[in-house]
């Protein structure tokens, strides 16, 4: 979403859907903010356990940066089956964020291992780039077998409709078709 200028700042499974392509699309925009390049934002919102450092210290931050460490908390809770960081004193679960605390389990292979330090990097000048991640070793394991799809933008391009639910719509519900798109 960095091309389009927009960060999302509320990154969690939670808010990503799977298409029918097997395609993963975000959703929930209500916290997001457009942003001018090298443009700091200062507003802490979203998910604590999802948060950066930098969100939480209430220092301004750079809204993508904050979206991969996001997405490292994700990928994070993929491969381990739970959360880096959690607590249910909210001081207590800022100051393990704040230091990266967290313990990765031993079948986690030494490639993931290593770009979830570089995601999950504390200082945001430090921290690994979206064409840095798909450069690392680990991302690059396998290769990606679907054409990259840019998705719909909302506003510019007609979402896809498969007609065959707008019958089901119209026979079970008497929902007209017109209504529905």
């Amino acid at each position: 979403m960095s091309e389009l200028n927009i960060v999302h700042r509320d990154l969690k499974p939670e808010n990503m859907l799977i298409d029918y392509d097997k395609g993963i699309k975000l959703v929930d925009f209500g916290l997001s903010n457009t942003f001018k390049p090298n443009e700091t934002l200062n507003t802490a919102c979203g998910s604590p356990c999802y948060a950066a450092p930098e969100m939480i210290s209430g220092k301004p931050y750079n809204g993508t940066k904050v979206d991969i460490w996001s997405l490292g908390v994700v990928l994070f809770a993929l491969l381990s089956g739970y959360l880096p960081f959690e607590d249910p004193d909210t001081g207590e679960l800022y100051k393990k964020i704040l230091a990266a605390d967290y313990q990765l389990p031993s079948y986690v292979s030494k490639d993931a291992a290593d770009l979830l330090s570089k995601i999950l990097e504390t200082d945001p000048d430090k921290r690994i780039t979206i064409p840095e991640i798909r450069n690392h070793r680990w991302f690059n394991l396998v290769e990606d077998s679907l054409p990259a799809k840019p998705g719909t933008i909302i506003g510019t391009e007609q979402p896809p409709v498969d007609k065959s639910i707008l019958k089901k719509m119209w026979n079970s519900h008497q929902i007209r078709p017109e209504h529905t798109q």
